[in-house]
């Protein structure tokens, strides 16, 4: 009687902790959460739903994210996190914190659902413990793997949209207007992509002080392309000398369309290279079975 009654409580304990898991992270996920841009803007932008959940509990491991120890490591993961676009969402010694509270929360699920194959499989213990710590490993060494992911997912948009933006800059200089208004003009009407967000906030920087060249080369430092590099060092150089901007901005604007088209030939030479395995796993094999199959069968029948 007694036993029967804790386990019926057992139960509600359990269900009730599910419910209110279950609740905490759907609220968690109906949140949408914002960035401000250099104009006031807002634009929309969420964190993966894992960090989301996990961020409250990153001030337990403040201190060992802030110690001198991770300094280089928190420099570096400011620096990722601008350049990824989620400054003001997500700070360095956050992004640590999640680096650690990520496995303690994934390995305790990712060993609970090895445990019912078991069963069907031949894991022994010490296969099992390896399982375990190959997913706390994942788990670890997820934020990270995220975060080079954004990165090169801003980057690429900013590259795509780059030789557009210096096309609008270069017609609007030569038309008459000075850089910093070109620059405010091709922002204000454009639709608010990575490379506009790091224009807008050149313009800002600018208008409440900092000189022209410090704003651009802050700006090729967030961004940490070598095309933005050139373009910055070009109308740097420019600056310094008299240059027009505009003959230097179209002949920006075309060695980066070249690259461009470099990058694309490349990558097309590449892929057959990058076929070759896959065809000689997945369709080598099948097209072998279709042609070979029915002779096999038939010799088989013969003998």
């Amino acid at each position: 009687m007694i036993r029967g009654i804790i386990e019926i409580l057992l139960i509600l304990c359990c269900s009730a902790a599910a419910g209110a898991a279950t609740w905490y992270v759907a609220g968690i996920a109906r949140q949408i959460t914002y960035v401000t841009l250099a104009d006031g803007r807002r634009e929309e932008r969420r964190l993966p739903l894992l960090f989301r959940i996990l961020l409250p509990f990153t001030p337990n491991l403040e201190g060992v994210a802030k110690s001198p120890g991770m300094a280089k490591s928190r420099d570096r993961s400011d620096a990722m996190i601008t350049t990824a676009g989620y400054e003001g969402l997500l700070e360095g010694w956050e992004f640590i914190s999640l680096k650690f509270l990520v496995p303690l929360l994934v390995t305790p699920i990712w060993c609970l659902l090895w445990i019912p194959a078991t069963r069907y499989l031949p894991l022994n213990r010490g296969r099992f413990i390896l399982l375990c710590l190959v997913g706390a490993l994942i788990a670890f060494y997820y934020p990270a793997s995220w975060l080079k992911r954004a990165v090169k997912m801003r980057q690429a948009k900013i590259i795509r949209a780059m030789p557009f933006v210096l096309d609008l800059l270069t017609l609007s200089v030569e038309a008459g207007l000075d850089f910093m208004s070109a620059i405010q003009r091709t922002t204000e009407r454009r639709t608010v992509d990575p490379l506009t967000e790091e224009f807008m906030r050149v313009v800002r920087e600018i208008q409440v002080g900092t000189p022209r060249r410090q704003a651009l080369r802050a700006m090729s430092i967030r961004i940490d392309l070598p095309d933005m590099r050139s373009v910055v060092n070009a109308l740097v150089q420019a600056d310094e000398l008299g240059v027009s901007i505009g003959s230097i901005l179209r002949i920006q604007a075309d060695q980066i369309r070249d690259r461009r088209f470099e990058r694309a030939e490349k990558l097309a030479n590449e892929a057959p290279v990058k076929l070759l395995a896959p065809l000689m796993i997945c369709m080598f094999p099948c097209v072998f079975l279709i042609l070979l199959g029915p002779v096999i069968f038939q010799l088989a029948s013969a003998i």
